[in-house]
């Protein structure tokens, strides 16, 4: 798939479900994703980390009618966003840390208490779907990859990207870091 085709159709799931409501939350599907590719930018993060932040629902969006979590959005959606992101072309780290954006919770409500009463409440209904709050085991693996600080901090930002009347990004900004991404 060539990189104008890749940006083609991963920004084309965003133009056709974007406008949908982002599944128990006031925001829209690209109101959300928007946020959180501007938290990324805002603390200065690297093109690979704002598309990840942006993408790290997508699979949302593609995986329409894959199981669903009783009606809060995609099960497994980090795993299909992640495969759909390696598919179009786009590097490993970017889409593990679409993958972990799931980790990153399951582990939150592990290593912090508190974490788990500051959730939504599709935040919360979704973790058992996803696996549930992480053993000591899988907290202590998660804690040795390399990914997993910047990973806490796309979790952060996941959670902060639900206000609503947020100016949205503009979409050619990202566009521009996909295909300097896609074309290195």
């Amino acid at each position: 798939m060539s990189p104008e085709q890749a940006i083609a159709d991963v920004f084309g799931l965003y133009e056709q479900h974007g406008t949908a409501d982002y599944i128990g939350e006031p925001v829209s599907q690209i109101e959300h994703m928007s946020q959180a590719a501007q938290w990324a930018i805002a603390e200065g993060f690297d093109d690979e980390v704002v598309l990840a932040a942006f993408f790290h629902d997508i699979g949302h969006l593609c995986g329409h009618g894959e199981e669903n979590m009783g009606g809060y959005g995609v099960v497994s959606h980090e795993r299909l966003g992640a495969d759909y992101l390696r598919r179009a072309g786009f590097s490993e780290r970017m889409a593990k840390l679409v993958e972990y954006h799931v980790q990153a919770k399951r582990y939150l409500t592990f290593s912090q208490p508190d974490y788990y009463a500051r959730l939504s409440e599709a935040s919360r209904r979704t973790l058992g779907y996803q696996g549930g709050v992480m053993s000591a085991a899988e907290a202590y693996a998660f804690e040795q990859d390399p990914l997993c600080a910047v990973s806490l901090r796309m979790r952060y930002w996941d959670e902060q990207a639900k206000e609503m009347h947020v100016p949205l990004l503009d979409l050619e900004v990202l566009k521009a870091k996909a295909r300097r991404l896609l074309a290195a």
